[in-house]
This record gives structure tokens, sequence and C-alpha cells, in this order.
């Protein structure tokens, strides 16, 4: 018998030798009432605290593969502005940015243009396209008169 049963019965044998005032219910110790209430609340409670953290954790990542992004695309618009070899320029590019991302490099007149594209890091069905984008201008264009 736990202590909080045995503490029940001592109130019951107690109060059949003398009898509760008119209008008082007797019942048993209220810690002992509630002590199912509290494993059920924290049942509920601790899956959705898990749940919150988790989405904490993913939106952090996801954030940081975001800035790796912007990062990439930079330094990929820096080398292609330098007229780095192409293969110069996607190494380095590929080297700052996420895992298992897209590289495009791309050339509009005097500018170079550097999109990286990855993933977010994640469940399938929270996956995220991220992407980012830089533009440089051409250092061989750069001081050139038109005229």
């Amino acid at each position: 018998m736990s202590r909080c049963e045995r503490r029940a019965e001592a109130e019951r044998i107690a109060s059949v030798r003398r009898p509760a005032p008119a209008g008082r219910v007797v019942r048993g110790p209220l810690r002992c009432r509630d002590r199912g209430f509290v494993t059920a609340e924290a049942a509920v409670v601790l899956p959705a605290l898990v749940l919150v953290a988790m989405s904490l954790v993913w939106a952090l990542l996801a954030a940081s593969a975001q800035i790796q992004c912007q990062d990439a695309a930079r330094a990929g618009a820096r080398a292609a502005a330098r007229q780095d070899s192409p293969d110069a320029v996607l190494t380095t590019t590929r080297r700052a940015a996420p895992r298992g991302a897209r590289v495009e490099v791309s050339r509009e007149g005097d500018l170079v243009r550097v999109t990286v594209t990855a993933s977010a890091p994640g469940p399938d069905e929270l996956t995220l396209e991220l992407s980012d984008e830089a533009v440089a201008l051409a250092e061989e264009t750069v001081g050139v008169s038109g005229g």
C-alpha cells in the first residue's frame, strides 16, 4: 500500500470515529487526488515542447544554409569578375555552398551573375528551395571609357 493510500485510509478511519460537520464533504488529501493530472499534463506538454524545439533547430539549419548560399554566390561572382577560369569559379562557389547545391554562372554584357540554389536540410515534407544570386562587374570593363 502506498503512502498516499495509507494516509487516505487513516483519514477514513478518523472520520468514522468523529463524524464530519454538517455540510462538509470529507475527501482524501489533495496531493493524492492530483497525482494523475500532473502525469496527464506532462504527457500532453512534452511532445509539444519537443516539436517546438525541433522546429527551432530546423529553422536555424535553414537560415544557415541560406547564408551559405549567399556567401557562395558572392565568392563565385568575385571569382568570375576576376576572369578566373570557369572551373575555378565553379570550384570556388561549390566549396562555399551547402552540400548538393546547384550553381549557375552567366554573363550579361559587363555583368557576371552567379546563382546558387540548395535544399534546406530536414525532413522531405519540410523541404525549402533556398536560393541566392550575386552580380559583379567584370574587371576587364572597369575603367574603360565609352568613347
